[in-house]
């Protein structure tokens, strides 16, 4: 089993759920807001007539196990769903689960 947590764009990550639910996974995910700093550097923006930085943008964390042979098959539907072509799509972590066994309570 692998953890995977994915942060991505807030206006994909339904997209992204999509996806999973497409593939049986989205019953299993945690989804949680993240906020992001690399390398966009955030943007301006203007309150009240002045302009501030924004130095942490928002994004959409989004964690699952799922088993090592769907793998392959998972990250390639994420990756094209997350997708737009621009800098700050997101990031794709993955992680070895030690004790695949989930405890449940």
């Amino acid at each position: 089993m692998k953890l995977l947590t994915l942060v991505v764009r807030p206006f994909r990550a339904e997209a992204v759920l999509r996806a999973l639910a497409e593939l049986g996974l989205a019953d299993c995910c945690t989804v949680a807001e993240a906020k992001g700093y690399s390398r966009q550097k955030g943007y301006l923006n203007r309150y009240v007539g002045s302009e501030y930085s924004m130095a942490f943008l928002p994004k959409v964390e989004l964690s699952l196990a799922i088993p090592d042979d769907r793998y392959d098959e998972v990250a390639d539907r994420v990756a094209r769903a997350a997708r737009t072509g621009r800098m700050g799509d997101g990031k794709a972590f993955v992680v070895p689960l030690a004790y695949p066994e989930a405890l449940e309570f």
